[in-house]
């Protein structure tokens, strides 16, 4: 049974940073990849980042481009999201998320991971 725990969530003012990590157990973590999604009040869940298992390819939401980062460690079994820049609009509840396939693309849809963290808060203060 794969496992998500994410950390790093808090409170920021618009322009700051905060660094979010997801530490995963339960399977090979490094075949696999990884993706940050994000939901906020009265929104549907919405894809931000997303990692190919060996760490070389990565996808973003237009809405964060340039201002967050994904990356992993597989010796630690951990990814990141690095988020600098922070807006208001970035306010919501994230969640990191595996697929239950392997693939040779990045997935972007929620459709595509089965596994979950329980969420972590991030709100930014204008």
């Amino acid at each position: 049974q794969v496992q998500l725990v994410e950390s790093g969530g808090g409170l920021v003012q618009a322009g700051g940073s905060l660094r979010l990590s997801c530490a995963a157990s339960g399977r090979t973590f490094s075949l696999y990849a990884m993706g940050w999604f994000r939901q906020a009040p009265g929104k549907e869940r919405e894809f931000v980042a997303a990692v190919s298992g060996r760490g070389g390819n990565t996808n973003y939401a237009d809405s964060v481009k340039g201002r967050f980062t994904v990356s992993r460690d597989n010796a630690k079994n951990t990814v990141f999201l690095q988020m600098n820049s922070l807006k208001p609009e970035d306010t919501a509840v994230y969640y990191c998320a595996a697929p239950v396939s392997l693939t040779n693309y990045i997935p972007r849809s929620a459709g595509e991971f089965q596994y979950w963290g329980q969420g972590t808060q991030v709100t930014v203060s204008s």
